[in-house]
């Protein structure tokens, strides 16, 4: 029987999703079972319970999604990677926004293997990660029908891989610096209103007219009425 692994990136925005989706065929896909949804039934528990606990440290840890799928055949999809597609995007597997998803594909009948990411993966999981884990593990294991053993090892090197992935730090990082002008200026603010009030000369500007601060007071200031420049009385003035 002829082995295929197929590696495929999603790229699809929401628009081009509905377009492509329209063209595929008019099939019921299966639904989803948590981290792990086995519809070929070819897991032990142990190893699934294995798989699971992966996956769910990954996205407790980083925020990606992987999820891990047996069926028992891709038909009438010519493809697993058309099929591991069509799943990842009614699933939603990964956050839409960040686009942090990974979808492991293993359908037994025709013996081939998809794994399909979501864009913001491949700086982490490459096409020469997806190689090297296909050719150690899923390979390996679609010869010798030992799904769960190759599935689980197939996870637990692409969870290596995006360990050091952290879903929605630029948002966090954005909001922090945000939140450090909010501080800085609320401070300047409080700084300004203590100098104020305790000057009471700024305050009161009573005051600052009985000392002759102000222009136009006729007490010395410019534009007064007892000799400033242009006086009404006694200065004198322009000619």
């Amino acid at each position: 029987m002829k082995r295929w692994l197929v590696f495929s990136i999603l790229l699809l925005s929401a628009g081009n999703a509905e377009a492509i989706s329209y063209d595929r065929p008019k099939i019921q896909l299966p639904e989803p079972r948590g981290y792990v949804s086995d519809h070929a039934q070819v897991l032990d528990r142990d190893w699934k319970e294995r798989i699971r606990s992966v996956c769910q440290d990954l996205e407790r840890k980083t925020g990606v999604e992987m999820v891990v799928v047996t069926v028992p055949s891709i038909k009438p999809f010519g493809s697993a990677h058309e099929f591991a597609t069509a799943i990842y995007e009614k699933w939603g597997i990964g956050s839409t926004q960040q686009e942090h998803g990974v979808l492991v594909l293993v359908a037994v009948q025709e013996r081939q293997a998809a794994i399909t990411l979501g864009r913001q993966m491949l700086p982490r999981i490459t096409p020469a990660v997806m190689s090297q884990v296909g050719g150690e593990y899923l390979h390996p294991s679609i010869d010798l029908g030992r799904f769960d053993e190759g599935l689980y090892r197939t996870v637990v090197a692409l969870a290596s891989k995006s360990q050091d992935v952290r879903v929605g730090t630029s948002a966090r990082t954005h909001f922090k610096g945000v939140g450090f002008w909010i501080t800085l200026c609320t401070s300047l603010g409080a700084l300004f209103f203590f100098w104020w009030i305790s000057r009471p000369d700024l305050r009161h500007p009573y005051r600052r007219i009985q000392r002759g601060e102000y222009w136009g007071t006729g007490q010395g200031g410019f534009g007064g009425n007892w000799g400033g420049f242009g006086g009404g009385t006694s200065g004198e003035g322009f000619r």
